[in-house]
C-alpha cells in the first residue's frame, strides 16, 4: 500500500512535563517514531493536522509519511492517548516501517450485503461480535480493511475468522494460536418472532380456516 498521508513534524528535544504542557497549549501534540532498530525519535506536530487526519478511516490503518526537519520516515499509526473530557489528542505513538519485515496491525472490519442475507430477511438479527481485527504482513500488502461478507447467510450461522477471505500475504495473528482461537465474527440469530415464524402462524391459521369450512 502507498503512502497518501503526509504530515510534517519537528524535532523535541526538551522532554520536561512543564515544555510538554507549554506544547500543547500553543496547539501543538507531543509524539514519538520508534522501531526498527533506531533509537526512538521524539517529535512534535501540529494537532489540528493530526485531528484532521483522524477524521480518516483509513489513516488507522494506512502508511503514513511524516517528513522531520526535513527527513522522511514511513511509518504507521500505533498508539493514541486522548484527554478524557475533551477532543484532544494528547500523545501520539508511531513505529516505523521496514518494507522486508511484516507488521501486525489492527484493520477494521467492513461488514457487506447484510441486507440482502436469505435469514435477514426471514427476520433475523445480526450480532457482529468484532470490529477490528489484528493482522500480519508486510507494509506493502497492508489492507484499509478486511470485508465480510454476508450475501450467503441462514438463520443460526455464524462466519468465522477463518472463513474470512484476505488479501494476498495477509495473516490473521490470533488464528497461529490454534483452532481454539477461530473466533465467531458474525451470527445471524431468529429474533423473538422472525418473518418464518409470522409466515408458519399464518399457514397454520389458514389450514385451520379451511378444516372449520
Amino acid at each position: 500500500m502507498s503512502s497518501s498521508f503526509e504530515m510534517q513534524a519537528s524535532l523535541r528535544s526538551d522532554l520536561g512535563k512543564a515544555h510538554t504542557r507549554r506544547l500543547r497549549n500553543t496547539g501543538m501534540v507531543p509524539a514519538v517514531v520508534y522501531g526498527d532498530g533506531s533509537e526512538p525519535t521524539a517529535i512534535t506536530m501540529v494537532h489540528d493536522d493530526l485531528i484532521h487526519n483522524l477524521e480518516h478511516e483509513a489513516f488507522y490503518s494506512h502508511i503514513l509519511s511524516i517528513e522531520i526537519d526535513g527527513n522522511k520516515e514511513d511509518v504507521v499509526l500505533k498508539d493514541l492517548q486522548r484527554h478524557p473530557a475533551k477532543a484532544r489528542v494528547m500523545h501520539a505513538d508511531f513505529q516505523r516501517i521496514n518494507s522486508k519485515k511484516e507488521i501486525k496491525m489492527s484493520i477494521p472490519l467492513h461488514f457487506i450485503n447484510d441486507e440482502s442475507a436469505p435469514g435477514v430477511t426471514l427476520g433475523g438479527v445480526l450480532n457482529r461480535l468484532m470490529s477490528n481485527l489484528e493482522i500480519s504482513c508486510l507494509a506493502s500488502q497492508l489492507p484499509e480493511y478486511i470485508e465480510v461478507d454476508l450475501a450467503e447467510m441462514e438463520l443460526g450461522e455464524s462466519i468465522r475468522l477463518s472463513q474470512l477471505t484476505l488479501p494476498e500475504g495477509v495473516s490473521i495473528t490470533v488464528l497461529a494460536r490454534g483452532e481454539d482461537h477461530d473466533q465467531a465474527v458474525v451470527t445471524l440469530q431468529k429474533s423473538r418472532v422472525s418473518k418464518a415464524d409470522e409466515e408458519e402462524e399464518e399457514s397454520e391459521t389458514d389450514s385451520e380456516s379451511e378444516a372449520e369450512e
